[in-house]
């Protein structure tokens, strides 16, 4: 007992009792988030690199790259099916963000307030789990303008035919459809866990003060669904600039470049004409654009702010 008193009074008041540190956890770690690690190292940080080496060269598969400099974003400057595969990748968005949007939310309100079964909340999210490309083939088959079922059915209300994938009218709207159909549901999960998290008691103050539902809505739900929005926005304006198998599988681009969006114009110059330079600095140029549609996005709807705090 007294030596063990000399000891503590021996030791200085300011002092903490040193703590090993463990590495074991930290080697655990590292295991498992190498394969991550390595992941985002071969199959994005490579690859972006060696596409911003290449689009300031002019490269073939057949032969060497050659140093050009900024070349080839000059010829995107004068370009003027670059310039039209913009404007039809735009068009595609709006169309695509404002219809999936809306649907979303009004989609995740139903199931916070209506639809409580797990079965009705995990339909909603079925199409999402069926592939791209598979999507695209249905809807191609069920619009086609012979014998597509939509056309034999507008037929059979005495409308003329419309030919969906076959006129430059139609073919933009027709695939941003076809992609909200099969996001939206995700985009009502998303939506729906932001609604989870607003707390019942701001509601009941509502009612308390005499709110009705519309107000409630657009003073109370929306605000608060800011930061989720926000985060939705994000992600769902970066994949509709990407779009891309919709478009391979349907119209490949026409009729007419109606509907040669950004990715299947890169796709078009790096692998049916063998311009891997051009279409790697077409690739940075779409990069640069998400970046900052991405970061005006975050910065004016305040997605790292939460009303709730």
């Amino acid at each position: 007992m007294a030596n063990t008193l000399a000891v503590a009074a021996s030791a200085s008041p300011g002092t903490k009792p040193r703590r090993r540190r463990s590495t074991g956890d930290l080697k655990v770690a590292l295991v498992f988030i190498a394969p991550a690690v390595l992941g985002l190292v071969l199959f994005y940080i490579v690859p972006t690199v060696r596409g911003l080496y290449l689009s300031f060269t002019e490269y073939s598969i057949l032969g060497d790259p050659e140093w050009v400099g900024p070349e080839n974003y000059a010829r995107i400057a004068k370009d003027p099916l670059f310039w039209n595969a913009l404007g039809v990748t735009v068009q595609y968005v709006l169309i695509n963000i404002i219809l999936q949007t809306a649907l979303a939310l009004g989609l995740a309100l139903l199931m916070h307030r209506v639809a409580k079964s797990t079965f009705v909340r995990g339909t909603l999210l079925m199409p999402y789990l069926m592939a791209n490309v598979i999507a695209a083939l249905l809807w191609f088959w069920m619009l086609d303008y012979q014998i597509g079922i939509v056309n034999q059915f507008i037929e059979w209300m005495g409308l003329p035919r419309v030919a969906f994938f076959g006129s430059q009218e139609w073919a933009i709207p027709t695939q941003a459809l076809i992609n909200t159909w099969r996001h939206m549901g995700y985009t009502a999960l998303l939506i729906f866990a932001g609604l989870q998290a607003i707390p019942n008691t701001v509601y009941e103050a509502a009612n308390l003060d005499g709110a009705n539902p519309i107000q409630t809505f657009w003073r109370i739900t929306l605000p608060l669904l800011r930061p989720v929005l926000a985060l939705v926005l994000v992600l769902t304006v970066t994949g509709s600039f990407q779009v891309f198998d919709t478009v391979a599988v349907t119209t490949q681009g026409g009729p007419v470049n109606a509907s040669r969006v950004m990715q299947y114009y890169i796709f078009q110059k790096a692998f049916t004409e063998q311009e891997f330079g051009y279409g790697s600095a077409l690739a940075v140029i779409l990069f640069i654009i998400l970046a900052i549609v991405a970061f005006l996005q975050m910065k004016f709807l305040r997605g790292n702010e939460s009303d709730l705090d």
